[in-house]
């Protein structure tokens, strides 16, 4: 059995789980979101607990089973204490700022790039190099957040563009001017 999948999934208070046959709601706090299980999949909810078993012992549902769980624990904690990511923008003269639902961002380009947010997911700028994302659904959220940074990946000689808070951008040493200019010809 899958060492993952068979965790219970525990419920806090004040989230509200429906299942209807392999369509699965979560409602809470911070939004609802649902997700449909795999035909060979059932969930159950009893003691104030999630279960996940399968009715099928193959390669692909043993895959699945883990997976399933994982996502319904993700969707748990999502409504009851929501997600964030943090992004950083290094450069002189890049920065953002939220005008109501889009962010515009100066990245550098000869025009300021408009970047409209999903729904379910809200942004705040401090300084105007720090963006703060926040939603329920956690790969919303990441698809979100690596979309913002592709806009202008962190260069490695520089290491300017837009990052992660938490990531560290491996620096390559530049040209060395001077030593070839310096031997006459």
């Amino acid at each position: 059995m899958s060492r993952i999948g068979r965790k219970p999934i525990p419920v806090p208070q004040g989230v509200r789980i429906t299942v209807e046959g392999q369509r699965v709601k979560v409602e809470g706090a911070k939004g609802k979101l649902a997700h449909s299980v795999p035909g060979a999949l059932t969930v159950g909810l009893k003691d104030g607990q999630l279960h996940v078993a399968r009715t099928v012992d193959h390669r692909s549902v043993r895959a699945l089973h883990g997976l399933t769980r994982s996502l319904l624990a993700n969707m748990v904690k999502g409504v009851s204490d929501g997600f964030e990511r943090r992004l950083e923008i290094v450069g002189i003269g890049y920065r953002a700022q939220l005008q109501g639902k889009n962010l515009q961002l100066m990245l550098g380009y000869s025009h300021p790039v408009v970047f409209p947010l999903p729904e379910g997911i809200q942004a705040d700028v401090d300084r105007q190099v720090l963006i703060t994302l926040k939603g329920a659904d956690k790969a919303l959220l990441g698809q979100t957040a690596a979309r913002l940074r592709s806009l202008r990946e962190p260069d490695p000689y520089k290491g300017k563009g837009v990052k992660y808070v938490d990531e560290v951008i491996r620096r390559k040493v530049g040209k060395k001017a001077g030593a070839a200019a310096a031997t006459p010809k």
